[in-house]
């Protein structure tokens, strides 16, 4: 038996590997995108709400921070999909035993700028494969750096947290965090069906969760579609830059309680002791749910 098979066996037992190579850690995977005018138009499409204006699209238009993830769509077929609608695990991520797999947060740094139409390339490298315990039981958190670079210069590097944990047998919600008492603007849209299945067709993001009810419902124990975490963190960042006026140096973010199909808000407020910086959150936006469910940090520099 390998030593990554023994390791998987070791960890289906109850026992936790230790994070080496058979886990892909040091894997590197480069490849080239790009994000064209008409995925830019749907991206767009599936972005937009009242509050912002529609943003150029065309050729050469400056590339809106974040829009880069869709510009590396991974054209696997029908076959090479697993029951949840992600690409099967073992290519480059990790094939750990657990059914679910989530983009818990991340870290990014901006250092010039990007076009639409331009030619991207994207060196990806697993930094670290650690196993936890919490109170869903065993679940492993997997590091990723990205390095996009443009034709032009522009360079983003993106730390990615990914979790892998079990489907629970029921619903149990995280502890609640209330919104923002005065938020610096509170700005609110639906995010109903339609926006999740635009925003999934536009990433070429086939996780069920976010478009099949019957299988958020009864695969995944979730009381309704889930909203994507890259979505929110991408309204976040438009928000900010419209009501600050700036660009992005550095940003970051993290869910912390799944929203769902319906109202959302998107708020922030001052940070203590840095002029340069905005805490964001969206916010479940119906009357009876005011919690948050994504936390974020925008910086600028002067």
């Amino acid at each position: 038996m390998s030593r990554h098979l023994r390791a998987m066996s070791d960890l289906a037992e109850g026992a936790f590997p230790a994070t080496d190579t058979d886990l892909g850690v040091g894997r590197v995977q480069t490849v080239t995108g790009a994000l064209s005018p008409e995925l830019a138009g749907m991206l767009a499409g599936a972005l937009g709400h009242a509050a912002a204006p529609v943003p150029p699209t065309h050729a050469g238009a400056p590339l809106p921070p974040l829009w880069h993830w869709a510009a590396f769509p991974a054209f696997v077929p029908l076959a090479g999909l697993g029951p949840d609608g992600h690409p099967a695990r073992g290519d480059f991520l990790p094939a750990l035993p657990f059914e679910r797999r989530m983009w818990a947060g991340g870290r990014l740094w901006f250092t010039g700028s990007l076009t639409i139409g331009e030619t991207l390339q994207r060196r990806s490298e697993i930094l670290s494969v650690d196993f936890k315990t919490g109170a869903a039981g065993q679940l492993a958190f997997v590091k990723v750096r990205h390095t996009v670079q443009g034709e032009q210069g522009g360079v983003i590097t993106e730390e990615q947290d990914i979790v892998y944990l079990p489907i629970p047998d029921r619903f149990r919600a995280p502890k609640a965090i209330p919104a923002p008492d005065a938020p610096l603007f509170d700005e609110a849209l639906d995010a109903g069906p339609v926006r999740l299945f635009r925003y999934s067709a536009a990433t070429w993001n086939g996780h069920r969760i976010h478009y099949d009810r019957a299988y958020a419902a009864e695969v995944e124990k979730y009381p309704g579609l889930v909203v994507h975490g890259p979505m929110q963190a991408t309204l976040l960042m438009e928000a900010a830059m419209r009501h600050s006026g700036r660009t992005p140096a550095r940003f970051s973010f993290r869910g912390v309680h799944p929203l769902f199909d319906g109202p959302l808000r998107l708020q922030a407020t001052a940070v203590a002791g840095n002029a340069r910086a905005l805490a964001l959150c969206t916010v479940a936006g119906s009357q009876d749910q005011t919690h948050q469910g994504m936390q974020a940090r925008f910086e600028w520099e002067d």
